[in-house]
């Protein structure tokens, strides 16, 4: 069911199976134990995605633990493994575009949208970052549009 893996975990499966591909192999997903053997890489990086891709009561930990069938030590756990083995891939997946890339972003932009726009090919839309409670200093210019206190951000 593609809308609903889509809807927990915030990718495509595709795109799920190139992230487990890209970090299988990463040493913080072996160890040396005969009796302890961990979780397959899928399931820790599943738990993980859906923590990422939640916020409120859905992001605690214990009610992760709940969806997932797991413990709350697991879920600790495999968010930490994963973190670690996806910031190691930093230097091979984060890099400024090529010329060839650049282009190619600026001609989608001009397709997808207007010929004005062209030359943002590298912005996004900016997203609310949901903040556990009103901040004591100013704290009344965090409440947003969705009445939550949050932090805009911007790339």
């Amino acid at each position: 069911d593609t809308a609903r893996f889509r809807r927990n975990l915030r990718v495509s499966p595709d795109t799920f199976d190139a992230i487990v591909a890209a970090i299988e192999d990463h040493e913080v997903f072996h160890n040396k134990s005969l009796t302890a053997k961990q979780f397959p890489v899928e399931i820790q990086l599943a738990v993980a995605m859906y923590r990422f891709g939640h916020d409120g009561n859905a992001a605690a930990v214990p009610s992760i633990a709940q969806w997932a069938g797991v413990s709350e030590g697991f879920v600790t756990k495999a968010t930490r493994r994963v973190i670690i083995a996806v910031l190691a891939l930093h230097d091979q997946i984060i890099h400024w575009p090529t010329s060839a890339e650049k282009e190619e972003a600026k001609e989608w932009v001009e397709e997808a949208s207007c010929a004005a726009w062209r030359d943002g090919f590298c912005m996004v839309d900016g997203t609310l970052i949901p903040l556990f409670e009103k901040p004591g200093s100013h704290g009344e210019v965090y409440f947003d549009r969705k009445s939550n206190y949050s932090l805009n951000a911007q790339v």
